[in-house]
């Protein structure tokens, strides 16, 4: 959508320059017995016509406060306003400048350009109707008639637009106002219309749009900044739902609809706030009972449960609860199915369960939506090594933990079945055959899940265990040649020692 400035900007950018030609026929009126109004006059003038703005606004501020019924001294500053891109300024001065001296038809074909770009078309018609009524020379009936033309089309536009709303058809009415805003670019009724119909067609950019312009073309516009904040609620946005309710309520501190939802936004984004910090923290469990607090709190805004729940899914994937972090994730995945992050941290949480074939799937989706995102690549490398090395050994189901358990854990399992399955246990020639195989991976298991560094490469889908990565050195045959006395519990003559040099 164009935006009101950029519209303005290509409209007002000429009119200084062309005011101050017109201007020239009335360099021969005597504007004010002053001679330090005449001199600001003559200043102001030949600072417009360099394109000094500020400078020139300077001057015809002077000049007004100097004689307050020169009317050339406020068609000047109406003038620069103009040029400045403030209408809003420019219209009271245009308006003391016809009181001063009525048959000023510039002053009236400004006033009515002015009138009609606000939407003002009653008051815009009647000072067309009146230039073409007082003898205009070619160039101002000319202009007179194209915007009196203007001006009954917009009027027959605009009563089309309320039929089309009252009846409900928001598409037909839209397209309507687009026509409209287009030559009353700042008509804030327009835009706020247009902007109900982008609400009922679901269309919340738009509306969002409309709002904003809306809000900066009124004066204290409390109801404007009401719905902004009410639209980015129900998009999810807390953040931008506060400023827009603060904005409401610094133009009225008693404003009954913004105190009521900055109330409830307020601490939302506080619950909100405050579980990112936990995850900030790896607070995780407390970070999850936080959101669920904010799904308490707004349960029927659907987007804002939807984040919870994203951010749950990524907290419970961090705190290693997976089979609760699959769950969560897929509940956002059902109506957000391109979520990249979701897809990532449901992924992580598969490789947690060792269901590697569902995790590459999840990268592979993410893939698709965010080709140049590393985390999905490494993630989607990692999660195919895994699964490769899954039809191989798996040190942690060999000694029976989950690939989150701690040193204590992993050593106590590694002696239960050591001790289990000590070849000297067995005696029949097939059975301890059995049993060296099944003691030495169990003991490799142990060296590599209790050696962080080694623990990592196999996390990463290497087996530091491997011949093909050991350089061809053998530690099945390496553990084979002295078993015989192992104490699983690390203790007396017949300890078995664990070398690799």
């Amino acid at each position: 959508m164009v935006s009101i400035d950029h519209v303005a900007h290509k409209v007002l950018t000429y009119i200084p320059y062309v005011l101050v030609l017109i201007d020239l026929r009335y360099e021969g009126v005597k504007c004010g017995r002053d001679g330090s109004v005449d001199n600001h006059m003559e200043m102001g003038k030949k600072l417009l016509a360099a394109g000094q703005l500020a400078d020139a606004l300077s001057h015809f501020h002077a000049a007004v406060d100097g004689d307050s019924k020169n009317y050339m001294a406020y068609y000047r500053r109406a003038t620069v306003f103009l040029a400045m891109g403030k209408s809003k300024s420019a219209l009271p001065d245009l308006s003391r400048v016809i009181e001063l001296k009525p048959d000023f038809k510039s002053a009236r074909l400004q006033r009515g350009n002015l009138l009609l770009k606000q939407g003002g078309l009653d008051e815009a018609e009647r000072d067309f109707k009146t230039v073409l009524n007082s003898s205009p020379s070619d160039r101002e009936e000319g202009e007179a008639k194209s915007q009196l033309t203007k001006s009954d089309e917009m009027q027959r536009l605009v009563a089309q637009a309320h039929r089309s709303y009252s009846s409900q058809d928001y598409v037909t009415a839209a397209a309507q106002l687009d026509t409209i805003i287009e030559t009353c670019v700042w008509d804030v009724t327009s835009r706020e219309m247009r902007a109900e119909c982008f609400i009922e067609m679901g269309e919340m950019g738009k509306a969002v749009g409309d709002l904003k312009a809306a809000s900066k073309l009124k004066n204290d516009n409390t109801q404007a900044f009401y719905k902004l904040s009410i639209i980015y609620y129900n998009l999810g946005d807390h953040e931008m739902s506060l400023i827009e309710v603060r904005e409401c309520l610094k133009l009225d501190p008693e404003h009954k609809q913004c105190y009521s939802h900055y109330k409830q936004v307020k601490k939302l984004n506080k619950q909100i706030r405050s579980a990112e910090e936990l995850i900030q923290e790896q607070r995780y469990e407390e970070a999850v009972s936080k959101y669920e607090a904010v799904m308490k709190t707004e349960p029927n805004v659907h987007r804002l449960s939807l984040l919870a729940k994203e951010r749950m899914c990524h907290a419970l994937a961090q705190g290693q609860q997976a089979s609760r972090a699959v769950s969560v994730c897929g509940e956002v995945l059902k109506s957000d199915p391109e979520n990249v992050n979701v897809l990532k941290d449901r992924a992580e949480a598969y490789i947690q369960e060792e269901q590697y074939e569902e995790a590459i799937q999840d990268y592979e989706t993410a893939s698709k939506h965010s080709e140049n995102d590393r985390q999905v690549k490494e993630g989607l490398e990692k999660a195919q090594r895994l699964l490769k090395q899954s039809h191989k050994r798996d040190y942690y189901k060999i000694l029976g933990v989950k690939r989150n358990a701690q040193k204590k854990e992993i050593t106590k399992a590694y002696r239960k079945l050591a001790q289990q399955w000590h070849p000297d246990n067995f005696q029949k020639p097939e059975e301890k055959k059995k049993a060296e195989k099944k003691f030495i991976d169990i003991a490799q298991a142990k060296e590599v899940l209790t050696d962080p560094e080694m623990r990592t490469k196999f996390d990463q889908g290497e087996d530091p265990m491997d011949p093909e990565s050991q350089q061809g050195r053998s530690h099945h045959q390496h553990f084979h040649q002295g078993y015989q006395g192992f104490n699983p519990f690390g203790s007396g003559p017949f300890n078995f020692k664990f070398n690799h040099n």
